[in-house]
Order: structure tokens, then C-alpha cells, then sequence
């Protein structure tokens, strides 16, 4: 679960192009996902076409797959470059602070949403977890993430990133996360930041016994 912002990517080519009536030409994986997650949230996931979306951007097709290699990461948007910058935050955290503090402060900055992209977000977010091709889809991604918790935790506990205690730890986080998303979106005027915060929290009353545990 994440904010997934993403970098521009230009594609005009040098010379004077012909005019063109209509929508101007997406030239970014924002504006790309952005016109995607409207048709989906309008027309329905599974009715949009590639096609479709290549269109309202004034794109080609092929032009798409140069930004996502399907429509399904479209939703995601630049997921990979965002888990690569938990693995760093967490890789940076002091040893002095708490595991589970760490975790919690961590987790929630990942999830952190400006606030002229809340609205954009929802859509992102009430598609992934309510969808059925994206939460099929959605497990690579949950995978990633629960190992980027679960080697934080594994280096902090002495143990193999692999074994139950990590694991159990990297699970529950990814369940309090996902409770705390789908209390979000059921509530209109909801925040999401204090909701990540205090599920969070919740979880660190049961694994806070396990600081310290490294030999």
C-alpha cells in the first residue's frame, strides 16, 4: 500500500509537430495514470481497454506499453521505485529506536499522500482492494513489501528474514495496513495517516517484547 508518485517521462520527438485537435498528448506516468484510474473508476476495470485509455491520452498503444506493461501496474503506478525507498528508510533507521517504532514511523511515512492527491489515491486504492483481477494481481506486490518488513526485522532480531518471527511480523503488518485502508475508504472524511498509525500501534503492543532479541 502506497502513495505511488512517479517521474515524468517526455516522449515528443525533435522538430515541429503537426497540430492536433483535442486532448494534448500524455507525456508522463502521472498524467497516464491519472487518465486510467478515471476511466477504471468510470467505466469499470475490466470494461477499459488498453486501447481505451491509449486514446484519452492521445497516445498509440504502443506508446503505453513504453509506461506499464499492462493496465494492472498502471494502478500500482512506480510501486517498485516507492518499496526500494522503504528498504532505505528502514536500512537508515538509528539501531537506537525501537523496532517496532521504526516500523510504525516507516509504514506510515510510505503511505504518506499529499493532499492534492488524496482523491486520486481512493481511486487507486478502492480498485486494488476491491477488484478481483487486482487483488489477484496485488499478491506480487504484497509480497515485495511484507519482504522489505520482514528483512528489517530479521536483521534486527538475529534471524533469517525467512523464519516464522519475521514473517509473522511482516504478515500482520501488511494486515493492519489493509484494515486501515479499507476503514479509509468506507469513510468519506477519514484521514488515512492517524487510521495507519494507530493500527500500527495496535500491532506493536504484541511483537514490542521481541526488541533487543539480536545476538
Amino acid at each position: 500500500m502506497a502513495n505511488a508518485p512517479t517521474p515524468s517521462a517526455g516522449t515528443g520527438s525533435a522538430g515541429a509537430a503537426p497540430a492536433r485537435m483535442g486532448r494534448p498528448p500524455a507525456t508522463s506516468h502521472d498524467e497516464l495514470e491519472r487518465l486510467g484510474l478515471e476511466l477504471f473508476t468510470t467505466r469499470g476495470f475490466e470494461e477499459t481497454t488498453i486501447d481505451e485509455i491509449a486514446a484519452a491520452a492521445g497516445i498509440s498503444r504502443r506508446t503505453f506499453f513504453r509506461y506499464y506493461t499492462s493496465k494492472n501496474d498502471l494502478v500500482w503506478g512506480d510501486f517498485d521505485a516507492e518499496l526500494g525507498r522503504l528498504r532505505e528508510r528502514l536500512a537508515a533507521t538509528p539501531a537506537a529506536v525501537p523496532m517496532m517504532v521504526a516500523l510504525r514511523e516507516a509504514i506510515v511515512a510510505f503511505n504518506r499522500v499529499d493532499a492534492d492527491h488524496v482523491a486520486l489515491h481512493r481511486r487507486r486504492m478502492a480498485l486494488i482492494l476491491g477488484v478481483p483481477t487486482l487483488m489477484a494481481h496485488s499478491t506480487l506486490r504484497f509480497t515485495g513489501w511484507r519482504d522489505a518488513i520482514a528483512e528489517f526485522v530479521g536483521a534486527r532480531v538475529g534471524r533469517p528474514s525467512t523464519e516464522l518471527l519475521p514473517q509473522l511480523v511482516a504478515h500482520a503488518a501488511l494486515g493492519c495496513a489493509i484494515a486501515a485502508y479499507s476503514d479509509w475508504l468506507q469513510h468519506e472524511d477519514a484521514e488515512l495517516e492517524p487510521l495507519l498509525d494507530v493500527a500500527i500501534a495496535e500491532l506493536s503492543v504484541g511483537f514490542a517484547g521481541h526488541e533487543g532479541t539480536a545476538g
